[in-house]
């Protein structure tokens, strides 16, 4: 069997941080103590005082296979997430054709199978006919189901009421919605039009508003009280959304929020320099709107951070605004931006640790993972806050080839991820040969 001992760590735990060593026999965690002897035959790997966690389990990406692969590929973007410390991901429906049955579902896991370094699940995405798929979803097998509540295109939207009960009332998973009220949005276009010929960036947060967020929200929040229905809203973007979410340990909730990094990063200010490249559903919003998302973590009104990685070509975001597609990369440096919201005073490493690995683990509950636990699969990042990561373009894993995050200078850096027990990154390369990640299991 395999071993591997990780030497002289900072982990970063269930709420402590201690000194210590790691053994990994396997896929599986073998002995955590202050110190381990290493066996001849075992890899070492000395984490020099560096901070291990567990890996980060990213619940919303959009990794583009099948039908966009100019854009990004289920190989490409794991490549990416395992060089930003995520070892686990959720990945959403609106790919072409769209993951709106099992056979689809399976389909996206054959590919995964063959190709993804980390860890994976798909969403089955919710249409306007498509109940009797839902309703055959595994719960053991499946992370959820996707709603677009508003504010999308093609057989992914669902915002007619009477199917939205429906849904809400048989969904025998966890439901995660995109929340935008397209009316609302319809209303706040034709009004900037008004009095203006042409549309810039700019008006990306005037036209995709809080009110749009509130009003989809607060009615997926309903709805959610009145089935029982377990209910996680994504990326959240405005302070007035946080009412609506109780402070608390995530255990027990049935409604629960997640915020994305690039909220937590950028506001609307950011447009100026950054333009389309920060173009995003839901918008990036007013600074106000950042700062309390982050004050939210802090008291637990937001349970998840992900990052709503999304790739789009260089060539397609240097149109004009209105043509210009919403979506970022993210996932190879999500991590970075949190070290470095603990540098500010904005986060604990506490906090990161259970916003990105444990709260998604309970949420969604994922069968032995999330944590450092002896005995757990041994899905691991090691991340040096004094290292230093310059971004640019040009060195990043994408397929997309570009960053929002171009010149800046991140303070930490990852330094080793693992996945079921193998090294797949070592700090500058990808270092796996095949891909090892496999379906996520939920105890459900």
């Amino acid at each position: 069997m395999r071993q591997l001992v990780i030497k002289n760590a900072r982990i970063v735990n269930e709420g402590l941080i201690t000194e210590g060593d790691v053994k990994i026999d396997g896929e599986r965690i073998a002995k955590i103590a202050s110190s381990i002897s290493v066996p001849a035959t075992a890899q070492v790997i000395d984490a020099n005082g560096a901070v291990l966690m567990p890996g980060m389990i990213d619940d919303q990406v959009h990794f583009r296979e099948p039908g966009m692969t100019h854009k990004g590929t289920i190989a490409s973007e794991s490549r990416a997430a395992v060089a930003g410390g995520i070892t686990s991901y959720m990945e959403m429906p609106n790919v072409k054709p769209s993951t709106t049955t099992i056979p689809a579902l399976e389909q996206k896991h054959a590919i995964a199978a063959q190709s993804s370094l980390a860890n994976y699940s798909f969403y089955l995405g919710a249409s306007l006919d498509n109940l009797d798929q839902i309703k055959q979803v595994d719960p053991s097998k499946v992370c959820g189901v996707k709603v677009f509540m508003g504010a999308s295109t093609g057989d992914l939207l669902v915002d007619q009421p009477d199917v939205l009960e429906d849904i809400f009332r048989e969904c025998p998973v966890l439901i995660a919605t995109h929340c935008e009220n397209g009316a609302v949005i319809a209303d706040n276009l034709a009004r900037v039009l008004q009095t203006n010929n042409e549309l810039t960036i700019d008006h990306h947060p005037i036209i995709r508003d809080a009110e749009s967020c509130y009003q989809s929200s607060s009615f997926a929040v309903n709805l959610a009280k009145r089935h029982g229905t377990q209910l996680n809203v994504l990326h959240i973007t405005t302070a007035r959304e946080l009412e609506l979410f109780e402070p608390g340990s995530v255990v027990g909730k049935s409604i629960t929020a997640e915020a994305c990094v690039h909220h937590l990063w950028f506001s609307k200010r950011d447009y100026a320099q950054r333009g389309n490249l920060i173009k995003c559903n839901p918008a990036i919003k007013a600074e106000s709107d950042r700062l309390a998302i982050l004050q939210a973590i802090r008291d637990q009104r937001i349970d998840i951070i992900a990052t709503d990685h999304a790739p789009h070509t260089w060539v397609e975001k240097q149109q004009a605004y209105a043509q210009a597609p919403a979506g970022l990369p993210l996932v190879q440096h999500a991590l970075l931006t949190l070290f470095e919201q603990v540098k500010r005073g904005q986060l604990t490493l506490a906090q990161v640790v259970e916003k990105t690995a444990h709260n998604p683990a309970l949420r969604y509950q994922v069968a032995e993972r999330g944590f450092i636990r002896e005995g757990y699969f041994a899905d691991l990042a090691l991340i040096d806050p004094n290292q230093g990561t310059s971004v640019t373009h040009r060195n990043t894993n994408y397929l997309c080839q570009w960053s929002p995050f171009d010149g800046v200078d991140f303070s930490a850096k990852v330094m080793a991820t693992l996945v079921n027990g193998q090294q797949v990154y070592d700090g500058s390369q990808t270092i796996a040969s095949a891909a090892i990640g496999q379906a996520l299991k939920f105890d459900r």
